[in-house]
C-alpha cells in the first residue's frame, strides 16, 4: 500500500471508527494561494474587547486589571452549577438534566497575543493555571469531568481575538471522552499497558508522522487523523492527567504548544485557526490506570489561509475523509521554521 497514493482507510485507535483517505486528490497540499495575507493589526489593548483587562463585560462584570492570565466564570453558561438531577422517559424518548459549570481563561492582558507569540514563561503560566483549574474543579462533589480547551479563529466559532480559552466542568462524562477512555481500558485490560504509550513508541520508531519532540513531549500527525493538519502532543511519560507533571514537563509542554502554534501560523501566514483540547482522566474518584493524557488540534484549513476542509456530504452521511495522508501533513509542518512569520524581518 501506498499511502501517498492508494485510496484507504484507517483505523482510529482511541474511537474505534474508521477513517478514508484519498491522496491522490490533493497530492500537494501546498498548492493554491502562495501570497502572504496581511495579518490582523490589533492593539494591545482594546476598548471595545469585554476579556481585556479593566474593561466590563456583556453581562455587566467589570474585568480587573490583571497583569498575567485570569479566569471567571462565564456569564453565559452552557451547564449550570445548580440545576436539579431529574430524567425523563417515554417509550424510546430518554432525557436527563446535566450539571456543570464553564469557565474562561484569559491568557494574556495583551490583546494582541496568541499562544504562538507569547513567551515561553508567560505560556507557562497558562499551563500551570490549566493544573490549577483541573485541581480546584475536580475538587467539586458533583464534577466528574473537565474538558479544557480552545476555538481560535473566527472560522471555529470564536467571537473574541483575544487570547482565551474554555473549561467546561460537569457531572457526566461526555461522549468522545468516555469512548477513548474505553479504547484505553479495554486494551490496558487485554495486555496490561497502555494504548497511547504503545502508539507513541511505534510512531517514534517509525517518525514519518513525527512534527518534533522535546525532552517530555512528542508532537505528531496521529495515523489516523481526519482534519488536514491535525495534530496531538503525547507526553512520552505515562501520566493519566496534567497534574503528574514536574515542573520540567510543564515548561517542555509550554515550550511544545507554542512551537507548534508557531509552526500552524508559519504554514499559510495567517493566525492559523483551530479547536484544541486536553483529554485526561475523569475526576470522579476512579483510579483510572489505563487513562494518558494529550491534547488534540483540530484546524480547518486546507491549501491556504482561505481555503478549508468542510464535513459535507459524505462526511456527514458516511464516515470521515481526508485528501492528504497523515505523513503528507506532518512533512509539511515538520519543514516549517519556528521563528515566526510576523517576527522575522523585525529579528524578535
Amino acid at each position: 500500500m501506498n499511502f501517498n497514493e492508494d485510496p484507504h482507510r484507517r483505523l482510529n485507535i482511541l474511537t474505534g471508527e474508521w477513517v478514508k483517505v484519498s491522496p491522490h486528490r490533493t497530492k500537494r497540499p501546498w498548492n493554491g494561494q502562495t501570497e502572504m495575507p496581511a495579518m490582523e493589526d490589533l492593539p494591545g489593548h482594546d476598548p471595545g474587547c469585554y476579556l481585556c483587562p479593566g474593561n466590563t463585560r456583556s453581562g455587566g462584570v467589570k474585568n480587573p486589571d490583571y497583569a498575567e492570565t485570569f479566569v471567571f466564570d462565564n456569564d453565559f453558561m452552557a451547564i449550570l452549577p445548580d440545576t436539579e438531577p431529574s430524567e425523563y422517559s417515554n417509550g424510546l424518548l430518554k432525557a436527563e438534566t446535566e450539571q456543570g459549570l464553564c469557565r474562561v481563561i484569559c491568557f494574556s492582558p495583551r490583546h494582541d497575543l496568541t499562544l504562538a507569540l507569547m513567551p515561553q514563561q508567560e505560556v507557562l503560566k497558562v499551563v500551570q493555571l490549566w493544573i490549577d483549574q483541573y485541581v480546584e474543579l475536580g475538587a467539586m462533589e458533583f464534577i466528574n469531568h473537565i474538558q479544557i480547551f480552545e476555538n481560535r479563529g473566527a472560522v471555529m466559532g470564536c467571537s473574541n481575538s483575544h487570547p482565551h480559552g474554555q473549561i467546561w466542568a460537569e457531572r457526566n462524562i461526555p461522549t468522545i471522552s468516555a469512548v477513548e477512555l474505553k479504547s484505553q481500558k479495554d486494551y490496558y485490560d487485554t495486555g496490561g499497558s497502555c494504548l497511547l504509550c504503545d502508539y507513541l513508541e511505534q510512531e517514534l520508531s517509525d517518525r514519518s508522522r513525527i512534527v518534533f519532540e522535546n525532552g517530555s513531549f512528542a508532537v505528531l500527525v496521529p495515523f489516523w487523523a481526519v482534519w488536514p493538519y491535525e495534530t496531538m502532543i503525547l507526553p512520552k511519560r505515562h501520566m493519566g492527567s496534567i497534574v503528574e507533571m514536574t515542573d520540567t514537563e510543564k515548561n517542555d509542554l509550554a515550550d511544545a504548544v507554542r512551537r507548534l502554534g508557531i509552526r500552524y501560523d508559519n504554514l499559510f501566514y495567517t493566525r492559523f485557526p483551530y479547536s484544541m483540547g486536553i483529554h485526561q482522566k475523569p475526576t470522579d474518584g476512579g483510579e483510572y490506570p489505563e487513562a494518558h493524557f494529550h491534547f488534540h488540534y483540530l484546524p480547518p484549513l486546507l491549501r491556504s489561509a482561505t481555503v478549508r476542509k468542510f464535513m459535507v456530504g459524505y462526511e456527514l452521511l458516511a464516515m470521515p475523509q481526508r485528501d492528504i495522508s497523515a505523513e503528507q501533513a506532518a512533512a509539511a509542518l515538520r519543514s516549517l521554521p519556528e521563528q515566526h512569520f510576523s517576527r522575522k524581518e523585525s529579528g524578535r
